[in-house]
């Protein structure tokens, strides 16, 4: 993989391996004190963290962004990518890392993964930030008839699930599809450092390691069906962006969460944490500095 670029604040970030059962899960911190995990979603990396990480380190937080298995330096595993064993590997790693209790912070398929650490593990997640996705389960599911603006959205879901043929279409011209991706997804193109993310899903491996999560689909629903038979009790924060989501974080999380609330970031894209990094700062640093 291309090294990553680095400035300044950059070169502050410690990098880890936590190894757990023979995998190794790649961990990035940034600053000292309370402890608060971050997960990216598909198809990014921990990278899509920074800027939180910085505006954390410098309020008092330990940031601990995540390459969650099979994406980025961490272990591309055979199995276990359901919801419910990812959350259960990020839980042990914080475990790890001497923390039996955080809030977690979850985009795109990471939000998938923090939902279910934060069901899955009742006690262990003080407050729950959900951005930019619907969670397999929860949402209804959509038509395959859906417009085109909303379809630029939906189509990869059933794609990225089909065995072997993403993988056969798309070797040898990452790029293309990634880009793809990136281009319609964003809407400040320029903010969102895709390239990193290109070489991470290029890598051996890296296109399996991110489409396994699409595959265990009908396994997270199956999970979340039975998640959704008790309420989270912690604070919960649903973030969306006007350009993407907009209201559908919100939507999936009503009636799941005892305290739910929710705002959409104007002129932003999906990638909200590059895109539009201040508005959403602004947003989940009142939200985790409350925590009693």
């Amino acid at each position: 993989m291309t090294a990553l670029p680095c400035s300044h604040s950059e070169a502050d970030f410690k990098h880890d391996y936590v190894r757990l059962n023979g995998q190794r899960i790649h961990v990035v911190t940034a600053g000292v004190g309370r402890p608060v995990l971050l997960i990216p979603g598909w198809p990014q990396t921990w990278y899509a963290w920074r800027h939180v990480m910085r505006a954390l380190a410098a309020r008092g937080f330990q940031a601990i962004a995540v390459d969650p298995p099979g994406t980025g330096f961490s272990s591309r595993p055979d199995a276990g990518y359901d919801t419910g064993a990812a959350a259960a590997v990020l839980h042990r790693v914080m475990v790890r890392l001497g923390h039996a209790r955080y809030p977690v912070v979850g985009h795109d398929v990471g939000m998938w993964l923090a939902y279910a650490l934060a069901s899955d593990h009742p006690g262990v997640v003080s407050r729950l930030a959900l951005t930019e996705a619907v969670i397999p389960g929860l949402a209804p599911a959509p038509s395959i008839f859906a417009p085109p603006e909303e379809n630029i959205f939906l189509w990869h879901f059933m794609f990225n699930q089909l065995a072997d043929l993403p993988e056969t279409l798309i070797a040898g011209r990452e790029r293309a599809y990634l880009d793809f991706m990136f281009q319609r997804w964003s809407w400040r193109r320029d903010r969102v450092a895709a390239e990193v993310y290109i070489d991470a899903y290029s890598s051996p491996g890296g296109l399996r390691g991110g489409f396994a999560y699409y595959r265990a689909i009908p396994e997270t629903i199956r999970q979340n069906q039975r998640r959704a038979q008790s309420k989270l009790t912690m604070p919960v924060l649903a973030i969306g962006a006007e350009h993407a989501t907009g209201k559908a974080p919100l939507d999936t999380m009503r009636g799941q969460a005892d305290d739910l609330r929710g705002v959409v970031i104007p002129d932003c894209g999906h990638f909200i944490m590059e895109e539009a990094a201040d508005e959403f700062i602004a947003e989940l640093l009142p939200f985790l500095e409350s925590e009693d």
